[in-house]
């Protein structure tokens, strides 16, 4: 038996609504992961899941007794012991609920010792002089431990209503949109982002705040009257959710993404541990999910909440559909709008073509986006007017909403700016990429993106990220991003993304590596492989040039005004931006 992970999980997770500690214990001998990232219905695993007794392990289920016996004698209470499996080979985890930090540490140790030396935890069991010690010694350190309390935010201590939104992509444009929904509606609002923590949009501490550190920040401040927080995998897996429960929740969507991380390495584990936020949902509030994805909208059987959906294709959506004939609520795309569905009655709220983030409906990602911020803002007491006016004055600038689809010009070259930092982000900036590319009157101008990610990622998303890049544009250079490798070597990330380029039938050779984002960007402005894709010569040519930016956002924003790039206003330069809208009436 070697011990994996003792972690106290200090709010709702995967395993409980509840701070617990989680013991992660490997028997047998060591394999490796091996499997789908979708795979089917018989090899799921679900994390949340208990394992009834008679299938545990020996081992399991003498350190299962020692834990519950010492719990009782030591006051950390009786119930809630669960056992689970994982999807690591051999993997099993066991979990209960603490109350005191210190004693429930010691409590797992002492379980663990007596159970290496085969001391049996039987009260009747009869012990040798050494192991009767060994229990009296460990009995008297939990006697000793501190008992601190977990440090989540209880609801009957908590004074402002939260909306909790939480997915692979798109987190922080509908965090974003909902915060400025609700700042224009008149509320004062705290927002937690991977950029940091924000007051009414003013920056107050810079950062990853995705976490239950970033929550306390927001929900013991005195000078807001929301809470609008961005809820990262990482913090539900290594802390737990930082408060007891919600009043609404937005599952963006599930892609392939920090999997083989914390064991978790299929998208439906992945679905499972994100789908907190929206069981942590009150019954009298709203969880918002996106019926377009098959695991998000799987969620609604997990939540006590009321359920909305939001889809940019409504008729592909057959749970959809069903939602809205039983009379359920919707957030949907009808006749070229944004429209909110319930009971039967078709609301509009905007048109989409007014909603800038969406480029005039070609940024398919941010037309979602807008639809789970607008259900978002609704569950929280938002009217339609209020959502349409926030969604028609929010502009994807690098300073309301940077690395999110920051457009700028530069002569006759456009630069787009994104944090896209897997399969799905890739796909979907390469979505607007060619939108703007393809011009008018057939022309089309070349796509040169700069692609790389950090080092976390498994071999399949790099790889994937690289292959997507091989298959559509026409130029490909790759940024290293030193500052997070995470474990790999140099060589190693560029190696995969240079497997999928040719995976896509690409000759890696092609392919440019640059040391870092701005030396990358600089050079690709400069012309660097001008003559590559057999286009323009000329460095100033026509160009549409995307940067998948991560560790360098402000020197890249830096850089770009230092050569004259422009930004572009998508809100009143959309037709310029994209010319074959002039060709026909806007719908």
């Amino acid at each position: 038996m070697r011990v994996i992970e003792i972690r106290l999980l200090e709010g709702p997770s995967v395993y409980r609504l509840e701070p617990v500690a989680k013991v992660e214990l490997a028997i047998g001998r060591r394999r490796t992961w091996y499997g789908q990232r979708a795979p089917g219905k018989h090899a799921l695993v679900h994390l949340g899941r208990q394992v009834p007794a008679r299938e545990w392990p020996d081992e399991i289920a003498a350190l299962t007794t020692w834990i519950r016996r010492l719990r009782a004698e030591h006051h950390e209470g009786r119930a809630g012991l669960a056992v689970h499996r994982s999807s690591d080979p051999g993997h099993w985890i066991v979990t209960f609920p603490w109350t005191g930090a210190e004693r429930a540490r010691t409590i797992v140790d002492a379980g663990l010792a007596l159970t290496e030396r085969n001391v049996s935890p039987a009260r009747t069991a009869r012990l040798t002089g050494s192991q009767g010690r060994l229990v009296e010694r460990w009995a008297a350190r939990i006697a000793d431990a501190s008992t601190t309390p977990p440090a989540w935010i209880r609801d009957a201590d908590r004074r402002v209503p939260i909306v909790s939104i939480s997915g692979t992509n798109g987190k922080s444009t509908v965090t974003r949109l909902i915060s400025h929904i609700l700042i224009l509606a008149g509320r004062h609002v705290g927002t937690t982002t991977s950029d940091g923590v924000l007051v009414d949009e003013r920056m107050v501490d810079p950062g990853d705040w995705t976490g239950p550190g970033g929550a306390h920040q927001i929900l013991g401040r005195s000078d807001i009257d929301v809470a609008v927080l961005e809820t990262a995998r990482g913090g539900i897996v290594l802390r737990g959710v930082g408060y007891e429960s919600n009043d609404a929740s937005i599952l963006t969507n599930v892609s392939s993404d920090h999997l083989d991380l914390q064991g978790i390495h299929t998208l439906p584990e992945l679905a499972e541990v994100k789908s907190t936020i929206c069981r942590i949902t009150a019954p009298q509030g709203w969880a918002i999910l996106n019926a377009d994805d098959p695991l998000v909208v799987e969620v609604a059987r997990r939540t006590h909440a009321h359920v909305a959906l939001f889809s940019i294709d409504e008729a592909s959506s057959s749970k959809l559909r069903r939602h809205v004939a039983r009379g359920g609520r919707a957030y949907v795309i009808r006749h070229g709008a944004l429209v909110e569905v319930e009971d039967g009655v078709a609301t509009p709220i905007i048109a989409t073509a007014e909603v800038p983030i969406t480029i005039g409906g070609i940024a398919r990602h941010n037309v979602a986006n807008a639809l789970a911020a607008a259900g978002g803002a609704r569950a929280l007491g938002a009217t339609v007017d209020e959502v349409a006016a926030g969604l028609r004055d929010f502009r994807p600038t690098s300073d309301r909403s940077p690395g999110r689809l920051n457009l700028f010009r530069l002569g006759q070259r456009i630069v787009i700016v994104d944090f896209a930092h897997n399969e799905a982000g890739i796909a979907a900036v390469l979505d607007v990429a060619e939108g703007i590319a393809g011009g008018a009157a057939g022309r089309a101008a070349p796509i040169t993106i700069i692609i790389g990610t950090a080092g976390d990622r498994p071999d399949d998303t790099l790889r994937g990220i690289g292959r997507i890049a091989g298959e559509r544009a026409q130029r490909i250079a790759i940024k290293e991003p030193l500052d997070y490798l995470r474990g790999r070597t140099r060589e190693s990330v560029v190696g995969e993304l240079l497997a999928g380029v040719a995976a896509a039938g690409r000759s890696p050779e092609e392919v440019t590596v640059y040391e870092s984002e701005t030396i990358a960007l600089r050079a690709e402005l400069n012309g660097a492989g001008s003559h590559a894709d057999g286009r323009g010569a000329r460095p100033d040519a026509a160009r549409v040039i995307v940067l998948m930016c991560h560790e360098q956002r402000d020197a890249v924003f830096a850089l770009l005004a230092s050569v004259g790039a422009r930004p572009i206003d998508v809100a009143t330069e959309l037709t310029e931006l994209l010319p074959r809208l002039q060709e026909r009436p806007r719908r």
